[in-house]
């Protein structure tokens, strides 16, 4: 095996251009308050058979409603909006002492200790024009056994102006799914603003020839916060965008994705279901991707990338569509077909730009065409990106470190990364590898203390350049659970630096 350092730097020798200013996402402003408000109101108790509807129009603000753990309630249900910011909170009947604490993950097999919602039609929880403060807690959510839902939980969507949306909703360790064998098409459609999904099981999302999600936003101004979930969908396990808002000028914003498990059950790549990749931002803007378990993606509706943040102006009536100010970082992606595919500019509509993404301290291991289809790339960048920063990343790769094509990116860095060569590094359409490449489409850019492998692919050799991920950082932004235990179970070792 052979170490190579990579010193273009600044691409300046070889794309003649000097660096272009470069500027960092900015974070959010906003963040979704997830603390449980002390309940002001009465109590309500429904018993199985007992009336869950009206029980919900009857609550007012500061209200707690319990639902009989075991029992089941047949829906449609109607979240109201009511007047008054105090939370109404719907709660299992299960003791707090025989539930998992805040801050943990719920499993189906916590399902015993839930009161379960089903429908047959619609979807289960429907949240009303305007409606606001309501909090789910230890709530089993699904079809009707044998059936199939568009969403399972629609809280907004089809609002044309902010006053009208939902507000204030926030999914505590629920369990969301769809039928075993059935499936269905999404299980929350998240068009909200101040809203979470937390401590939460959400699967068996998944239908043939048609995109499925766990979660999904498009018409949701945020803030929304989605921490320690375990998110499961055939199509895109988590996506933003994917259809026009009807809020004009909308893009959902302000959002945060962390500490959550997102993969596809192995067993599917043998099933029919139309599967694309774990998480696609279309249309979103300031959005901090932190301490995630991204697992299991394989080339079949799509092309095998796990990740995409590709600006789509889906329908055509929303050129202002932008991926902007989005921070990856500390995540573990693996068993993928492909790495991270970037799009500078929709190639189908008019749209905004992919600008200011900085995809730092991750782990990539498994990216690998052989096994999961695909061309085991690394990082495809299409179209015109602009402040593009890749640093500090460790991978293990079947494919190209870098593909490009289209227009030039302006602001690129790549920096301290410990990859795989492989046949070859940087590559554009119509260009030689690396400087070739490097002046073509990525003038100015600032290409440094980057160690790439040649023969042997293995993210655990020790880097001499100090290259690649961090990993007490990135062992301490992901959730307990959700840690390589090869990598976090000691507190020293070789995959990286420390």
């Amino acid at each position: 095996m052979r170490l190579v350092l990579l010193m273009l730097l600044c691409a300046a020798a070889s794309a003649g251009a000097p660096p272009a200013a470069r500027e960092a996402p900015q974070p959010p402003r906003e963040r979704v308050d997830i603390a449980s408000a002390e309940p002001t109101g009465h109590t309500i108790r429904v018993p199985a058979g007992g009336s869950f509807q009206a029980a919900l129009d009857r609550a007012l603000p500061g209200d707690v409603i319990v639902l009989s753990a075991g029992s089941v309630f047949t829906g449609p249900f109607h979240l109201p909006r009511k007047r008054g910011d105090a939370w109404i909170l719907i709660r299992t009947s299960a003791p707090d002492g025989q539930f998992p604490a805040a801050g943990l993950r719920v499993r189906p097999a916590d399902a015993a200790q839930m009161p379960h919602l089903i429908s047959e039609r619609n979807s289960v929880i429907i949240a009303d024009a305007g409606a606001h403060h309501f909090r789910f807690l230890g709530i089993e959510m699904s079809p009707s056994p044998g059936g199939f839902l568009l969403n399972v939980a629609m809280i907004g969507g089809s609002e044309n102006s902010l006053a009208e949306q939902p507000h204030h909703i926030i999914f505590d360790r629920c369990y969301v799914h769809g039928d075993p064998q059935k499936g269905s098409r999404r299980g929350i459609a998240l068009n909200a603003a101040h809203s979470a999904v937390i401590g939460s099981w959400i699967s068996d999302f998944k239908e043939a020839n048609a995109d499925t999600q766990a979660i999904a936003g498009w018409n949701g101004a945020g803030p929304l916060r989605i921490e320690g979930n375990y998110l499961e969908a055939a199509g895109e396990n988590v996506m933003f965008g994917g259809a026009d808002p009807s809020v004009p000028g909308l893009v959902p914003s302000d959002i945060e994705i962390r500490r959550n498990h997102l993969g596809k059950p192995v067993a599917w790549k043998e099933q029919s279901w139309s599967v694309k990749n774990l998480l696609e931002l279309k249309n979103a803007r300031r959005v901090v991707i932190e301490g995630n378990l991204l697992e299991r993606n394989w080339a079949q509706a799509q092309n095998g990338f796990a990740i995409l943040f590709t600006v789509r102006n889906q329908d055509g009536s929303a050129p202002w569509s932008v991926v902007e100010d989005v921070l990856f970082a500390n995540n573990v992606v693996t068993q993928a077909g492909s790495g991270i595919n970037i799009l500078g500019h929709d190639d189908a509509a008019r749209s905004g730009q992919a600008r200011r993404i900085s995809i730092v301290n991750n782990l990539f291991t498994e990216i690998d065409a052989t096994r999961w289809g695909g061309s085991g790339i690394l990082f495809q960048i299409l179209n015109g990106t602009a402040d593009l920063r890749i640093e500090s990343n460790t991978a293990s790769h079947t494919g190209a470190m870098i593909v490009a094509e289209g227009e030039p990116h302006r602001g690129f860095v790549y920096r301290s990364n410990l990859t795989s060569k492989n046949l070859y590094g940087i590559i554009g359409t119509g260009t030689a590898p690396d400087a070739p490449t490097v002046r073509t489409y990525f003038p100015g850019a600032l290409i440094e203390s980057n160690t790439r492998f040649e023969g042997e692919r293995s993210p655990r050799t020790p880097s001499p350049a100090r290259a690649g991920v961090n990993i007490s950082a990135l062992c301490a932004a992901l959730s307990a659970e959700d840690r390589p235990p090869a990598d976090c179970g000691r507190p020293t070792n070789s995959m990286s630096r420390n």
